[in-house]
C-alpha cells in the first residue's frame, strides 16, 4: 500500500494545476465533482458554513472527532467558511469568483437566485466563469424543484427497478451511486467546458446542468434500445444481466462465491470445455445467446451443479487459465488484501493530523506525464485556511477578519 508522508502543502501538479475551483456543494454529488478536480490539480476552496460545516462531516464513522468520508471527499481542498447568505458573505464571495474559473453548486434549482447570486449576478463579476450546477432533476422541467436526493433519482432513473428478485421488492442501491456517477459527470463537464473555453479563446463562460437520475440514465442504454425496439419492459431476474447466460453469482464447493459471466459464444465454448461438456454446444437449448438467455434457469443450474464440485481456488485458477470471465466476489477486508489492488496503489494511506496514516482510494485514471496526486486530506477544521485565503489572497486586515467573525459572516 502506497504512503504518502506529510509535507510542506506541496504546490498542485496535474492536468488541472492552475485551475481555480470554488466549491459550493453539499453532501456527495457537487463535492466529489471538485474534488476529482483537485486530485488532477485543481486549487478547490471549499466553502462551508461558519460554525456548522458541510453535512458531510457528519457522516459515520466519527473518530476523535473527525469524520471518515470527509477525510477523502475534501481531500486536497482548502476550506474556507462563509456565510453566502449574508450581504458581507455575497461581496467576499463575488471577490472571490472574480479569480475562479470554475464555480460547482448543487443546491435545489434557484436557490442561489433567491440570495441574489445566480450565475448572471457571478458572470457579471468574471465573464469566463464556468458553473457546474448540479440537482436531483435538473435546471428545467416540472419536476426541477422537487428534493433531490440520490436515492429517489436513481428510482427514477430505472435502475432500481431492475434490481433485485421478480418476487421481491426491487432493491435500491446501498451507496450513494449516482451523487457518485453525477459527481463524474460534473467534473468531466468542468473540464470540457474549461478546454473549450480555452482552445476557442472565448470570451465568455457558461453554465453546464447536470441532473442525477439524467446520468444514471444514460448508463441504462441498452434498456432504451431494447424497449424502444421490441416494446420489451426488462424486469427484475436476480442476475448480472438477462442478455448473457449462464451468468451471475455462483457458490464454489467450499462455500465461497464468485461472479461469473458468459455472454459471448466464444466464452461459453471455453466455459464448456473446462467443464468437460462440449455436448452444451450442440444442445438446441444452448447452441446461441439467444436460446441460453431463453432457458436461464436450466443452463445455470448445469453450471452451479459443476462449480460446487470444485473450491473457489481452483475454479478461479482454472477459469483464467482459459479465459473465462470471472471475479471472486469481494468484500472490503478483501479488498485491503488483494495483489492487485496493491500494484495499481488503488489503496494510499495519507498523514492526518489527527488520526495518523488514513487509508483512501488512489488516483484514477492514471495518467503518464500529469499524474494527480493527494497532497492532504480533508481539512479538519471548518475554515482551516481562512487566513491564508482572506488575509494573504484577499487582502483583508486582521480587524477586518475579526468583525467579519463576530458577526458569523465567516
Amino acid at each position: 500500500m502506497q504512503e504518502l508522508m506529510p509535507t510542506d502543502r506541496p504546490l498542485p501538479s496535474g492536468p488541472l494545476a492552475g485551475v481555480r475551483v470554488i466549491d459550493l456543494g453539499t453532501m456527495f454529488a457537487g463535492p466529489f465533482a471538485a474534488s476529482l478536480m483537485a486530485d488532477f490539480g485543481a486549487d478547490v476552496l471549499k466553502v462551508e458554513l461558519p460554525k456548522v460545516g458541510d453535512s458531510n462531516r457528519g457522516m459515520a464513522p466519527v473518530i476523535k472527532g473527525v469524520p471518515g468520508p470527509w477525510t477523502i471527499l475534501s481531500r486536497n481542498k482548502r476550506s474556507i467558511s462563509l456565510d453566502i447568505r449574508k450581504p458581507k458573505g455575497k461581496d467576499i464571495l463575488k471577490r472571490l469568483v472574480a479569480g475562479t474559473d470554475v464555480v460547482v453548486e448543487n443546491f435545489r434549482p434557484d436557490t442561489l437566485e433567491g440570495w441574489g447570486l445566480g450565475y448572471d449576478v457571478l458572470k457579471a463579476v468574471n465573464p469566463k466563469l464556468i458553473m457546474v450546477r448540479i440537482s436531483g432533476y435538473g435546471q428545467t422541467g416540472p419536476y426541477s424543484h422537487k428534493a433531490g436526493f440520490g436515492t429517489p433519482a436513481t428510482a427514477f432513473s430505472g435502475f432500481t427497478y431492475l434490481q433485485g428478485y421478480p418476487d421481491r421488492p426491487p432493491l435500491s442501491p446501498p451507496l450513494a451511486m449516482a451523487d457518485y456517477v453525477t459527481g463524474i459527470f460534473g467534473a468531466m463537464a468542468g473540464a470540457m467546458a474549461l478546454y473549450h473555453l480555452r482552445a476557442s479563446e472565448g470570451q465568455e463562460g457558461q453554465q453546464v446542468d447536470v441532473a442525477l437520475y439524467e446520468t444514471v440514465f444514460r448508463i441504462l442504454e441498452q434498456l432504451v434500445a431494447e424497449y424502444d425496439l421490441t416494446g420489451k419492459v426488462r424486469e427484475r431476474a436476480g442476475h448480472i444481466s438477462q442478455g448473457a447466460a449462464p451468468a451471475g453469482a455462483f457458490e464454489c464447493g467450499d462455500g465461497k462465491w464468485v461472479i461469473m459471466v458468459t455472454s459471448t459464444d466464444r466464452t461459453f465454448n471455453r466455459l464448456t470445455e473446462v467443464m468437460g461438456r462440449k455436448d452444451l454446444l450442440s444442445d438446441p437449448r444452448f447452441d446461441s445467446g439467444p436460446h441460453r438467455s431463453a432457458n436461464r434457469e436450466d443452463i445455470t443450474q448445469i453450471v452451479q451443479d459443476w462449480f460446487h464440485q470444485h473450491p473457489m481456488d481452483w475454479i478461479m485458477k482454472t477459469l483464467d487459465d482459459n479465459g473465462v470471465p470471472v471475479s471472486p466476489i469481494h468484500s472490503i477486508a478483501d479488498i485491503f488484501e488483494d495483489p492487485q489492488y496493491k500494484a495499481r496503489e488503488n489503496l494510499v494511506q495519507v498523514e492526518h493530523p489527527v488520526l495518523g496514516r488514513v487509508t483512501m482510494p488512489g488516483i484514477i485514471p492514471k495518467f503518464s506525464s500529469t499524474p494527480g496526486a493527494i497532497r492532504w486530506p480533508g481539512p479538519a477544521t471548518i475554515g482551516q485556511h481562512n487566513d491564508e485565503v482572506y488575509l494573504g489572497e484577499l487582502g483583508f486586515t486582521q480587524e477586518e477578519l475579526e468583525a467579519l467573525k463576530a458577526e458569523d459572516v465567516i
